[in-house]
């Protein structure tokens, strides 16, 4: 599982440097994705092989587009972390999750993956879900 959140700075060759808890279960290869919300996931080689499987059913079902599925595809990338434990972070991710060589980014624990969030959006959607938690009990 993946949790907490981490400070990190997106160096200018698009480099980023995972927290050292997260390491291990993802070296020596990831996945990175488009994520809901306008962020970067990032996943384990079993996770994407999940997240894989179910989105082919999620098609075969109705339940998702084929025009998604192929966004999904043709936008996830595999990347193998260094030495210094870095992974580079392919432009059109980057793009779409706007974060900015660098620039500060937040990288997330989100228990099956981590997410690579702009600290601004990562904020509001930490603060909606804060608020949502908060009203559960009310």
């Amino acid at each position: 599982m993946f949790v907490g959140v981490h400070e990190r700075q997106l160096d200018p060759k698009g480099r980023l440097a995972l927290p050292a808890a997260f390491r291990p279960r993802l070296e020596p290869r990831c996945y990175l994705a488009f994520g809901r919300d306008k962020c970067i996931d990032v996943l384990t080689a079993e996770a994407f092989e999940q997240v894989a499987q179910e989105m082919l059913e999620k098609v075969r079902n109705g339940e998702m587009s084929l025009n998604e599925r192929r966004a999904l595809a043709a936008n996830t990338i595999e990347v193998t972390i260094d030495a210094q434990g870095r992974i580079n972070i392919d432009e059109k991710l980057r793009s779409y999750a706007g974060v900015v060589l660098g620039e500060k980014v937040v990288v997330a624990g989100s228990f099956d993956r981590i997410e690579i969030w702009e600290p601004v959006r990562h904020e509001r959607n930490i603060s909606v879900g804060t608020e949502q938690i908060a009203g559960a009990g009310a």
